[in-house]
């Protein structure tokens, strides 16, 4: 065997001993801008992503359709239970820059109040979720937590859902684009290229829409909806 042969397999086999011996969480597929449940809940680590907390040009506001999430994975229970009857939810309020987007800013270390993460609850999923949004994207925002949680309601309340979504009792298949139709037709100021649908195995998941910094206006951003679904049709699951 040649020496290149030989590092290679020593490379391949320590590999697959790392792999091996990680803990099962470790390995869990990272959903909804979540990992498993031990990343959420692990101490605070001092993190820097090189951009000074309220650096950043606009915001997305991810809001996910549960039944989209819960099919392709059902590890949130509270998200999850049947019978929950939840359509759409935070996912979170995110910095974005125009070339690069911010996370993990060391403003966002300090874990929120608790009243801060209740004053919320009726958005997000779970508890835990809320969190951690704030500690992987809020703290980008400059603000303090009550602040940013704040801006999550106002920016939640700035969306209209279309009716049809309330009124779906059975799962349909729908163009990515035809959605983006349907909530610019609930909300006017929403204009093409400014908004993004995401489509996990060609599965409806959640909505992505741009917002100035004040969250007064709906703005373009070419790179998120450059990443939008490109999907003929999408599974739409009805709510659950």
């Amino acid at each position: 065997m040649s020496g290149l042969h030989r590092n290679v397999l020593v490379s391949l086999v320590a590999l697959v001993l790392m792999l091996a011996c990680a803990p099962a969480g470790a390995r869990n597929e990272c959903v909804l801008d979540r990992c498993m449940e031990a990343a959420q809940t692990r101490p605070f680590e001092p993190r820097r992503s090189g951009v000074a907390p309220g650096d950043f040009d606009f915001y997305v506001l991810a809001l996910s359709w549960s039944a989209g999430f819960c099919a392709l994975s059902d590890k949130d229970r509270e998200q999850c239970a049947p019978g929950s009857g939840k359509g759409f939810v935070v996912h979170g309020l995110w910095p974005q820059g125009e070339r690069a987007s911010p996370a993990d800013c060391e403003a966002g270390l300090r874990p929120p109040a608790r009243a801060d993460v209740q004053a919320v609850r009726d958005l997000f999923p779970s508890e835990g979720l809320a969190r951690y949004e704030w500690r992987k994207h809020g703290g980008c925002s400059g603000l303090p937590a009550s602040a940013y949680f704040a801006d999550v309601r106002r920016a939640r309340a700035e969306i209209e859902i279309p009716p049809e979504f309330s009124a779906q009792r059975s799962s349909r298949r729908l163009a990515p684009e035809d959605i983006l139709r349907s909530f610019r037709a609930a909300n006017p100021r929403l204009r093409p290229g400014m908004a993004a649908v995401a489509c996990p195995r060609n599965t409806f998941q959640e909505v992505r829409f741009c917002m100035s910094k004040d969250l007064r206006d709906f703005v373009p951003c070419p790179d998120i909806v450059s990443r939008s679904c490109r999907a003929r049709d999408i599974d739409v699951p009805p709510p659950l």
